[in-house]
């Protein structure tokens, strides 16, 4: 099996094995070092209190004084030896004889050890000798007569115990940890890699990079444009589409999020954990829609991602759709309305009524012809002069007096919206002004719109005397999802809403049950594009 495939669990099992090993070892060369040189202060200690012992004895300073004093010291030193469990105790006068010695033969030879010069001096020192048996720490004691001179020294050797000494005494010790240590660190392993494949829904770390590869690979194919943030606001995603749609070039990675995109809803969702969808954003001449949604990991919110498309393509086709279906609802009443004409044209003739059947038919297209010249004149976007012309009709169609204000006109749109918006704003408010005269009876219905474009602002006025509204109702008229009727969305007024909060726009709504509701919508002429 590769490596890159072994189970994380035998991974992290190893690894720990390896470490503990490691520690151990590391761990117990430090301990026998310490042990070592714990043992060497002691048998260093240990040598010079024998030494003095030895020399403060009267027998060493009377055998010292003669020639063959050996005979009588060395008896002595060795029992004292093997009462103190030193390896050797040698004495010797001030020319360097052997006066006591464990091998016998060398009683009475001279001592030419290299570091016993100060030992003459009267100095009592410790230090360490490499010898046929090993290390030793010998200690250096003179030997000193009642008149404070020196005649002697007196060296006390003992053997240092090797590494593998030390580790025979402590074996059964070290065997104790390195198992314990090793049964803890092999459980504590396991149950570390199945709490982390629990955290990684049981995937293998090769099958997490396979699944991050793909992902990358999805989210660069994918037509949407993607950012995620984490909870400190940085970018944590950004895919090539986003880029493209933002036109935006380089690495955008670990910076704010404000140096890329506008607020549109992500930064909301990162701090409430609501979703925001379909929020249309202008930046510059691109229009995007965006949908923003937290990202929780178990209940806590720590970040966020948006998608988004460019939508200015697709939304330009949508106005011109918008326009042609206005034009077509306005070619259906009126054909309707034409076809009603043309019975009354007809009965007025049956009735020998040429005159009057002229006169029906001169004031009826002059006052088609006077609509529509006005709105193409006063409305140069088809969409929004489509529109009005086929609620007009549509009104005349529902028994509804629809009267545009003579100085009604829009050539230019703010410059934080487009004719789309306008579409929606006043095809709302119309649709909805329809909608009030349902359920009701009235002899005289009417609607009165007007769209006036000053300098500094654009106003737009939708009055009519249908049934009107409670204070309730008007105070929640723009929230989504709220609808007074059967069958409504609760979205046309709510889009009404976001488009004049877009616009920076404020509005008015003046209503009175049973007497008719007034919408006055107020949006700015100047402003930045955002």
């Amino acid at each position: 099996m590769p490596v890159k495939q072994m189970p994380i669990r035998w991974k992290i099992t190893i690894l720990s094995f390896g470490i503990v090993l490691f520690s151990i070892l590391i761990g117990g060369i430090v301990i026998i070092g310490n042990a070592v040189k714990s043992q060497e202060e002691s048998l260093g200690e240990r040598s010079l209190m024998t030494g003095r012992t030895v020399a403060n004895l009267p027998a060493i300073e009377d055998g010292l004084r003669e020639s063959e004093g050996w005979k009588v010291i060395n008896p002595i030193v060795e029992q004292i030896r093997m009462v103190n469990q030193s390896d050797y105790i040698v004495v010797l006068n001030m020319n360097r004889i052997r006066y006591s010695h464990p091998m016998v033969s060398k009683l009475g030879t001279a001592s030419a050890g290299k570091d016993e010069g100060p030992a003459f001096a009267e100095h009592s020192y410790v230090s360490k000798a490499k010898g046929d048996s090993g290390i030793a720490v010998r200690g250096f004691v003179p030997v000193m007569n009642e008149n404070h001179e020196q005649i002697g020294v007196v060296i006390v050797g003992n053997l240092l115990p090797s590494w593998f000494d030390i580790l025979g005494v402590v074996k059964g010790e070290i065997l104790f940890v390195l198992l314990l240590t090793l049964s803890f660190g092999i459980v504590g392993s396991w149950m570390l890699a199945r709490h982390l494949k629990e955290g990684t829904y049981r995937l293998e770390p090769h099958e997490i990079v396979q699944l991050l590869v793909e992902r990358t690979a999805a989210f660069q194919a994918m037509n949407e444009g993607i950012i995620a943030i984490d909870k400190e606001g940085r970018i944590t995603i950004m895919n090539e589409k986003a880029k493209a749609i933002l036109s935006l070039q380089g690495d955008y990675l670990n910076q704010h999020w404000k140096r890329v995109i506008p607020d549109v809803g992500i930064v909301h969702s990162l701090v409430t954990g609501e979703q925001v969808r379909n929020k249309e954003v202008r930046m510059d001449q691109t229009v995007i829609l965006s949908t923003s949604i937290p990202i929780r990991i178990e209940e806590e919110i720590v970040g966020a991602v948006m998608v988004f498309q460019d939508r200015t393509e697709v939304k330009e086709l949508a106005e011109e759709l918008t326009g042609v279906k206005a034009f077509v609802d306005a070619l259906r009443i009126q054909n309707h309305e034409h076809l009603n004409k043309l019975h009354t044209i007809a009965g007025l003739i049956q009735l020998d009524k040429r005159e009057e059947a002229l006169d029906f038919v001169f004031d009826t297209s002059e006052n088609q012809e006077r609509l529509s010249g006005f709105l193409m004149q006063r409305f140069p976007h088809y969409s929004i002069a489509g529109l009005l012309l086929s609620k007009i009709s549509r009104g005349l169609e529902l028994g509804i007096e629809v009267t545009l204000d003579d100085y009604s006109e829009m050539h230019v749109f703010p410059p934080l919206l487009d004719q789309h918006d306008f579409v929606i704003i006043i095809g709302n408010l119309i649709e909805n002004a329809f909608q009030s005269f349902d359920g009701i009876y009235k002899e005289q219905k009417w609607l009165d719109i007007s769209v006036i474009q000053g300098r500094c602002s654009c106003v737009i006025s939708v009055e009519d005397n249908g049934r009107g509204m409670t204070e309730e109702e008007r105070i929640r008229m723009f929230d989504k999802g709220f609808t007074t009727k059967e069958t409504g969305s609760g979205i046309g007024l709510f889009l009404v809403k976001q488009i004049v909060e877009k616009g920076r726009g404020d509005w008015e709504v003046v209503t009175k049950p049973g007497e008719g509701t007034s919408v006055l919508l107020t949006i700015p002429m100047e402003g930045e594009v955002s």
